[in-house]
């Protein structure tokens, strides 16, 4: 219910397009931290913003980032030289903030790009070059196009760290410190966080002019809205059980690992038995990542497994259970998890599975994070299933087919390939060099066509020579390998056969020119995730 008392977007200052957008999207009524900073923001003086994940903080800087770009901006716009950056730790955050920043600048003509590491920086170089206005950048892919001499930070008017604790705890602020040192001192600089621990609190006194607090709350502050539970169960078979229940129902729902190679193995078990589910986790490429994220947004998977990498990035609304498969090694990331759901002022519960001898460990870590919580004993292999899990389980889904769930998530693949221009793996593309390379070695005879067009004829051409016996190039790269003569008298069939294997070299030293060519791949994600 809107409260009739609270102010309007417009009443604090906001643009109308910018309202507009704002009310378009369902955002009619601005949250506390909104409410509180948007008049210091606007007005174009530096702010400290304390609240949690959740509470609203990406709107609170993304309207004055838009608002103060949003005059005369086409005449004011450079190449490789933003009036704006965001800096967020994780590649999900960066997308997310980006998302929510367009949102509010494509009406007026402003224009957002990402910088983070993990793909190709060809196309981040194609987009600043061309001109922006924002640019939202993990610290580490940003602080290597600047070395490189691609990006210009000498134009920058606003500058914003967000999740600044978290990129605190993942050993950025060195990088950090690089990056707001080249841009202009007389910039106005926003820097959100839950906390001001870990060294964020001298990036303040350091870069911030005579900052505005506005607290709304910290990261231990409770959530009215979040309850909390704990499960404990007699051994692994029960446990596995538990989950499996608490992963059928029809509601998003976010499972939380502390190893990598534990997420991997409990999304494939969960979709063998019909529970489509996700990954996220360190060892993921950033198109898996952006798979298997778009998946769970979407519905398609209702379950990601994540390791903490989730917990510092993703935030994805309408996500009702927060399931901890063992408790996490400490407080902050038992909060960071749980923050995952109960987003916006809605509902969420939290399940946190204890083994009898994890009941001290989970006794420490709710003291530290001041929840009160009973412990609860439950088998979910009983006849009757605990009423307070079958409320968490909720509307149980109908299974789904593992193979129907392989085969969209191949298309998916497949379409996610040609989007980015490659062709999947099998489709050969001849073009430039490469089938000049292809050509010549289908006019040697090395075997099946390893691509599509004229190598592929070259290679038809040489297997016809040499079932005729007079390819003198087919019997010279026979000598080579060892003066294998003899296959050039087989039958071309049994020729195809031995040929295959050449086919996945060709891949391979494919794959190798493309990785070489799309310039140094970083990883901005937590190392343990």
């Amino acid at each position: 219910m809107t409260d009739t008392n609270s102010p309007t977007f417009e009443s604090l200052g906001v643009p109308a397009p910018i309202a507009h957008a704002l009310d378009k999207n369902g955002k009619t009524s601005p949250f506390p931290i909104q409410r509180d900073t948007l008049p210091d923001t606007l007005a174009g003086r530096d702010v400290l913003g304390r609240g949690r994940t959740g509470s609203g903080k990406t709107i609170a800087f993304g309207i004055p980032l838009v608002a103060n770009l949003m005059e005369d901006v086409q005449q004011k716009r450079r190449p490789s030289r933003p009036r704006a950056v965001v800096l967020a730790p994780t590649r999900e955050l960066v997308t997310q903030i980006a998302e929510t920043v367009k949102m509010l600048a494509d009406p007026v003509g402003v224009k957002v790009t990402t910088i983070f590491g993990g793909i190709p920086q060809r196309r981040q170089e194609a987009a600043l070059e061309a001109g922006v206005d924002i640019v939202v950048a993990a610290p580490g892919r940003l602080d290597d196009l600047m070395k490189q001499g691609l990006v210009s930070l000498d134009g920058v008017e606003i500058t914003v760290l967000d999740e600044a604790d978290h990129m605190a705890d993942m050993g950025f602020l060195p990088v950090v410190s690089r990056i707001l040192n080249k841009t202009p001192k007389v910039g106005q600089r926003l820097l959100f966080s839950a906390t001001l621990d870990n060294g964020v609190d001298n990036v303040v006194k350091k870069y911030l002019h005579d900052p505005i607090l506005h607290s709304v709350d910290s990261a231990e502050s409770p959530v009215p809205q979040l309850t909390h539970h704990v499960f404990e169960v007699a051994g692994k078979a029960q446990k596995d059980a538990l989950i499996e229940a608490l992963a059928s129902g029809t509601a998003r729902r976010i499972f939380f690992t502390r190893m990598k190679h534990q997420a991997k193995k409990l999304a494939k078990q969960l979709t063998a038995a019909g529970i489509p589910a996700v990954e996220l986790q360190g060892n993921l490429s950033q198109n898996a990542r952006d798979r298997n994220l778009a998946e769970f947004v979407s519905g398609e998977a209702r379950v990601l497994v994540a390791t903490d990498v989730a917990a510092r990035g993703v935030h994805v609304d309408g996500v009702d259970l927060v399931v901890h498969i063992d408790p996490p090694v400490e407080h902050k990331a038992y909060l960071h998890r749980s923050g995952r759901t109960a987003r916006a002022g809605n509902e969420g519960d939290v399940v946190t599975l204890v083994l009898p001898e994890q009941r001290g460990e989970m006794k420490q870590i709710m003291r530290a994070a001041k929840i009160r919580v009973s412990p609860k004993q439950v088998n979910p292999m009983a006849q009757s299933i605990d009423p307070e899990v079958l409320s968490l389980i909720g509307e149980v889904a109908p299974r789904v087919d593992p193979r129907v769930t392989e085969q969209k998530r191949a298309a998916a693949q497949t379409a996610q390939q040609r989007a980015a221009g490659h062709a999947p793996a099998g489709e050969g593309r001849s073009t430039g060099a490469n089938a000049k390379r292809k050509r010549s070695r289908g006019g040697r005879g090395r075997g099946p066509a390893q691509g599509a067009g004229s190598g592929q004829q070259g290679s038809q051409q040489s297997a016809g020579g040499r079932q005729g016996g007079q390819d003198r190039a087919a019997q010279s790269q026979g000598q080579r390998r060892g003066g294998s003569q003899q296959r050039a008298q087989q039958p071309q069939s049994q020729q195809r056969s031995q040929g295959g294997s050449e086919a996945p070299r060709g891949r391979r030293r494919g794959g190798r020119r493309a990785q070489s060519s799309g310039g140094t791949v970083y990883s901005t994600s937590s190392p343990g995730a």
